[in-house]
């Protein structure tokens, strides 16, 4: 128990902690570039928070963390879209210097981004709780529009991820030569394990009841 709360712990703290010349932003926007730097060094701190939770060899304990760790997200991806809303921030405006939009900024991007690794890297699990909940669905479409006009992603290594989410998740259409290369073989060993555990106790169940 000890050691399932300190991987809640780290992803809980890893999931809260170039522009287009139609749009609002400056052609240069330094605190942007500043913020995109100190986004680099959050994405790292999320994988290796990851990491802990790929190697856990227990598949309950990880749709136990991640059904924690969704709910809590999408609070805060949903906290923060009201503050945006309410401040009337666009993403392609330039970056914030307000504190308290500046977080809720920052939340939704790295919220996002974290959300996406977690979707690749757990599909049968995220899809266990994401395809049930509508409200995630409107909310993660949100963020994805709002991630794609920041240009924190632009021309990055997490665009990638954000597109290979969307077509996981079935928000776009998935490209005939979509791959998740995320998907390990640990997770349909243990998938397949615990059905396999599943199906011989409903035998046993079942033979206990005639």
């Amino acid at each position: 128990m000890q050691s399932l709360c300190a991987v809640v712990m780290a992803l809980a703290a890893a999931a809260l902690c170039s522009a287009d010349s139609d749009g609002h932003r400056p052609r240069h926007d330094s605190n942007l570039e500043i913020y995109k730097r100190l986004f680099e060094t959050k994405r790292k701190d999320q994988l290796n928070a990851l990491k802990n939770l790929v190697e856990l060899n227990d598949i309950n304990q990880q749709y136990k963390i991640i059904d924690i760790m969704l709910k809590g997200l999408f609070k805060v991806l949903e906290d923060s879209r009201q503050i945006l809303v309410a401040a009337n921030m666009h993403a392609d405006d330039p970056f914030p210097m307000d504190d308290k939009i500046k977080e809720a900024y920052s939340h939704v991007v790295e919220n996002t981004a974290f959300f996406g690794d977690v979707a690749l890297r757990f599909p049968r699990i995220v899809h266990h709780y994401y395809d049930r909940n509508a409200d995630w669905s409107g909310l993660l479409r949100w963020g994805l529009n709002f991630c794609n006009l920041t240009g924190v992603f632009t021309g990055g290594a997490h665009q990638h991820v954000l597109t290979l989410m969307s077509q996981e998740l079935g928000i776009t259409e998935k490209s005939p030569d979509f791959i998740n290369p995320y998907r390990t073989e640990r997770d349909d060993v243990l998938h397949t394990r615990q059905h396999c555990t599943s199906y011989m106790f409903k035998i046993f169940l079942d033979a206990c009841a005639s």
